[in-house]
């Protein structure tokens, strides 16, 4: 137990930080699972993968994860896409 005010501060901050990314890591989850199975159920169109692609670049924006881990994620999802018969952006 932190036993200086800005250490609590400190805390109080590093616990917010915390819960913001965890739920953005589980949003961005969440969509990749959503594109990859409708990838692989023959339903590639574009707006899915559009859509992965937005919450991809969100995720990057607010530091969820890097910029360079979030082209990989795009570059595969394209890839997937285009060998399923889909339109990739």
């Amino acid at each position: 137990m932190a036993n200086i005010r800005s250490a609590e501060k400190q805390r109080r901050q590093a616990e917010k930080r915390n819960e913001r990314n965890r739920a953005g890591k589980s949003r961005l989850r969440n969509a990749l699972k959503k594109t990859r199975s409708s990838i692989a159920g023959g339903d590639a169109d574009t707006k899915e993968l559009a859509t992965g692609f937005s919450e991809i670049d969100k995720a990057a924006k607010r530091g969820i994860i890097k910029k360079n881990t979030a082209s990989r994620y795009k570059g595969r999802l394209a890839a997937a896409s285009k060998r399923a018969g889909g339109a990739a952006k």
